[in-house]
């Protein structure tokens, strides 16, 4: 019982970092516009990107991917490496990000870079094999929801990759998260997709990571 209670507190723990807006957080500090209020009017790293030019944004992404991995790590020293647990940790914070009870459940994010910062921790080696196809498909098309949509796909065969070769480094739990987690992303980006079927979607302006603030991107 003592242990379903503390795997229980983790989650919901892992629910509250992931919930952190820290790109609402960066604004209220720096007296910056809220992200909310610009571009997609999302709390991610490319809004905060728009928002407040490059070095803040930088500071946004790194606060995303800990609110991923941190609550990752503790349930992994709390448990023992209890793989199950480790993922229900990191589903719960990707939702957190998404849906932030900070933010009353609405203008999150899109869950990417927590997503991510979770998987740093579970097989980061299936994040070096799918961040390829995330940079490539930007650069190609300049769609970083695009990127974002592919990037995150790729993560499943990636995880599939390393089972093939080692198995015992993907833990049954892990390739279930690399196959949920990317769905949670889509259904997050549900708006982003429809706008890349009418060809209305928004384009990176590259200008942005020379520190220009706006655009169309």
């Amino acid at each position: 019982m003592v242990d379903l209670l503390v795997r229980a507190i983790l989650v919901g723990l892992a629910y509250l970092a992931g919930s952190i807006p820290f790109s609402v957080l960066v604004a209220r500090a720096t007296g910056g516009p809220d992200p909310r209020t610009v571009g997609s009017g999302r709390t991610g790293g490319t809004n905060a990107l728009r928002a407040f030019g490059p070095r803040w944004a930088a500071v946004v992404v790194l606060g995303d991917l800990a609110k991923g991995a941190v609550p990752v790590l503790i349930a992994r020293w709390l448990t023992g490496g209890d793989a199950l647990v480790e993922v229900l940790v990191a589903a719960a914070a990707v939702v957190g990000s998404m849906r932030s009870v900070f933010l009353r459940f609405a203008g999150g994010g899109r869950g990417v870079g927590t997503g991510v910062g979770t998987m740093l921790i579970l097989q980061p080696l299936a994040v070096l094999l799918a961040l390829p196809v995330f940079v490539l498909v930007i650069l190609a098309t300049r769609y970083v929801s695009l990127g974002s949509l592919l990037g995150s796909a790729a993560m499943f065969p990636a995880m599939l990759l390393i089972w093939a070769v080692a198995s015992g480094a993907v833990p049954p739990a892990y390739l279930l998260w690399a196959g949920v987690g990317p769905i949670l992303i889509w259904i997050a980006h549900a708006d982003n997709i429809e706008r890349l079927i009418r060809g209305t979607e928004r384009k990176f302006d590259l200008g942005l990571l020379a520190g220009r603030r706006g655009g169309s991107a």
